[in-house]
């Protein structure tokens, strides 16, 4: 018979929720989900497919790397994944011109990064190794990529922790999931409820108490008596919850832990127009640029007529007070700008288009970690699991590819795992 004596809520029905409650549930264990939205999937967020012509993503979108948590899953979900494929180029100001990945100091950084055994934040090792004229080209690089890519500032940021991706020049693989992220999201969902999970949406947790149980309360007055709870809410969020001492004073050390921010803009358009602009476009993956809007991508290889616009890190903040239709105009005037059209040009093609500042989202203050000198020890004291007020998530994820969905996945079933091992 199951063993239902314990009662585990878990914060949060993200990828790290939802994964680590169908492990709980598949245990026996009897499981409560309290979700803040009136959805399912946290950062990651399904768009109509009515609007785009498929199911866009309007938070995460690709899987990183290797990523074997994300493809067991779609593999049990009857789900395929899809290899990014094309080339990428960039704009000067000028001109537009193939992205070129030769680096003249790549032998030099590499040299510096293997020598590196105390970590340093990459705005330090860079001054520190690479200050000369020579190199601004390269520190630009390497500052808009942890900018833009890792949504991290440089002056806090990990060189340890980034150094694998550095050395291997950030282009390890990506996908994207045919179906998007939704549609996996849909099968924990489904997993959780099989195995008897309950789920409750717009159900926000404002506090957790101790004293003989664990009681949870959620903003409409409604209180639940648990043996555990499991916290798997974007790091800003611990500041918002009343949480008792012991799990306080443990929550402190999310400040260690660097949390980015991301605003995301998708323009459908009638036609590809892009592709007409010079042959060698038809094939765009990634266009960097340091417009208002610096980064743009296309579906490819997918025929989708969708130009997907990605600012993220610190310098968001300059943006902070656009509403949702001031960035669509800004992600359209920056590429005004790249393809050197007029505003009438792009609005004539424009089908659809959304945009989301992630530190607006009152359930998210932002987009995903990132590691700084002092994360790692973080983790390992927020990861533990003797307590009855847990964390899980993403941010606590100790591999490389921190804040993706792998690592919230990884995350939600090394928690799990931990407590069906005591």
């Amino acid at each position: 018979m199951p063993d239902t004596s314990e009662h585990i809520v878990i914060v949060g029905a993200g990828a790290a929720g939802l994964m680590a409650a169908r492990e709980f549930a598949r245990a026996g264990k009897r499981v409560t989900v309290l979700e803040a939205r009136d959805r399912c999937g946290g950062r990651i967020h399904p768009l109509p497919t009515s609007r785009f012509g498929y199911p866009a993503d309007g938070g995460a979108e690709f899987v990183h790397g290797e990523a074997p948590v994300t493809r067991g899953l779609l593999s049990e979900a009857g789900l395929s994944l899809q290899t990014i494929e094309g080339t990428r180029w960039s704009f000067d100001g000028t001109r537009l011109s193939r992205e070129g990945r030769d680096n003249p100091h790549e032998a030099e950084l590499h040299a510096a990064l293997g020598d590196l055994n105390d970590d340093l934040t990459v705005a330090e090792f860079l001054r520190r190794h690479f200050a000369g004229d020579e190199y601004a080209p390269m520190r630009h690089a390497i500052e808009r990529m942890v900018e833009g890519y890792d949504a991290a500032d440089p002056e806090r940021a990990s060189t340890l922790a980034l150094r694998e991706e550095w050395m291997d020049g950030g282009h390890h693989s990506q996908g994207r999931v045919v179906g998007g992220y939704g549609a996996l999201i849909a099968f924990l969902a489904a997993e959780c409820c099989k195995h008897g999970v309950v789920i409750r949406l717009d159900c926000a947790v404002v506090a957790i108490e101790e004293s003989t149980a664990v009681v949870v309360r959620c903003a409409g007055g409604e209180a639940i008596a648990c043996d555990r709870v499991i916290l798997t809410v974007p790091l800003p969020l611990l500041r918002e919850i009343a949480l008792p001492q012991a799990a306080r004073e443990l929550a402190a050390a999310a400040a260690d832990i660097g949390f980015g921010n991301v605003i995301k803009i998708l323009l459908r358009f009638s036609r590809p127009w892009w592709r007409g602009k010079t042959g060698d476009l038809a094939d765009l993956t990634f266009l960097l640029s340091d417009e208002t809007i610096p980064v743009w991508w296309t579906q490819n290889p997918s025929e989708h007529p969708v130009l997907t616009g990605w600012f993220g890190g610190p310098r968001t903040a300059a943006l902070t007070g656009l509403n949702r239709q001031a960035l669509i105009d800004a992600g359209i005037d920056s590429l005004a700008t790249i393809f050197g059209l007029t505003r009438d040009d792009l609005e004539r093609d424009l089908v659809a288009a959304e945009a989301a500042n992630w530190a607006h989202d009152a359930f998210a203050r932002g987009a995903y970690s990132w590691a700084t000198p002092r994360t790692r020890a973080a983790q390992e004291r927020l990861a533990r699991a003797d307590g009855t007020v847990l964390f899980s998530g993403e941010a606590l994820y100790r591999g490389r590819d921190m804040g993706t969905v792998e690592a919230a996945l990884a995350s939600g079933l090394e928690t799990a795992g931990l407590i069906l091992q005591r």
